[in-house]
């Protein structure tokens, strides 16, 4: 297995959890929440697709699906064209709502653009250099392992929720009531 085929495998991967937290899920479980400042399975995943849109965008030199492919007009949530979750407060996760279908829509397209990019890559390409304001400087490769650890941690935090939401007596009661 070569460098591209692992990077590719990881986000494979990721997409695979991001579906299996939120495939199935009503909007009320998509953005419940275990306590009033926790972050919600909407928040997570639009989170997680935004931090990925941007930086495959800034190493692709294009624009992010969110504003120039118009997912910030499907989302249609009252927040700055440019968010990305980074420092949200409880009031900011709670306006980040999508029914399932526009958060794996969103995420589905980020990730083919993804798995695109990234099959086109060389090792060459990803020794670049990438970002210059780190001690040491930050290389494509380094910048992809990132994206994708975040996405990893943020994507077995929605799995997570979707176990407590799903398990919870009361949420298992109320999903068999709208089935």
């Amino acid at each position: 297995m070569n460098s591209v085929e692992i990077l590719t495998d990881a986000f494979d991967r990721i997409r695979e959890v991001v579906h299996e937290s939120v495939d199935g899920l009503d909007e009320d479980a998509l953005n419940s929440r275990v306590d009033p400042a926790a972050n919600t399975i909407s928040w997570l995943v639009w989170h997680l697709t935004r931090v990925q849109d941007e930086h495959l965008a800034e190493l692709a030199g294009t624009d992010s699906f969110w504003t120039g492919r118009g997912w910030y007009e499907r989302f249609d949530l009252p927040i700055d064209r440019q968010a990305t979750g980074y420092g949200d407060t409880p009031a900011d996760v709670a306006r980040v709502r999508a029914p399932a279908e526009v958060l794996t829509g969103y995420y589905d397209a980020v990730h083919a653009h993804t798995v695109r990019f990234v099959a086109g890559l060389t090792d060459k390409d990803l020794a670049t250099v990438v970002d210059e304001n780190w001690d040491p400087p930050v290389t494509m490769a380094v910048r992809l392992v990132s994206v994708i650890s975040d996405d990893l941690q943020h994507a077995g935090q929605a799995a997570f929720l979707r176990g407590v939401f799903t398990r919870s007596p009361s949420t298992a009661a109320a999903t068999a009531a709208r089935a």
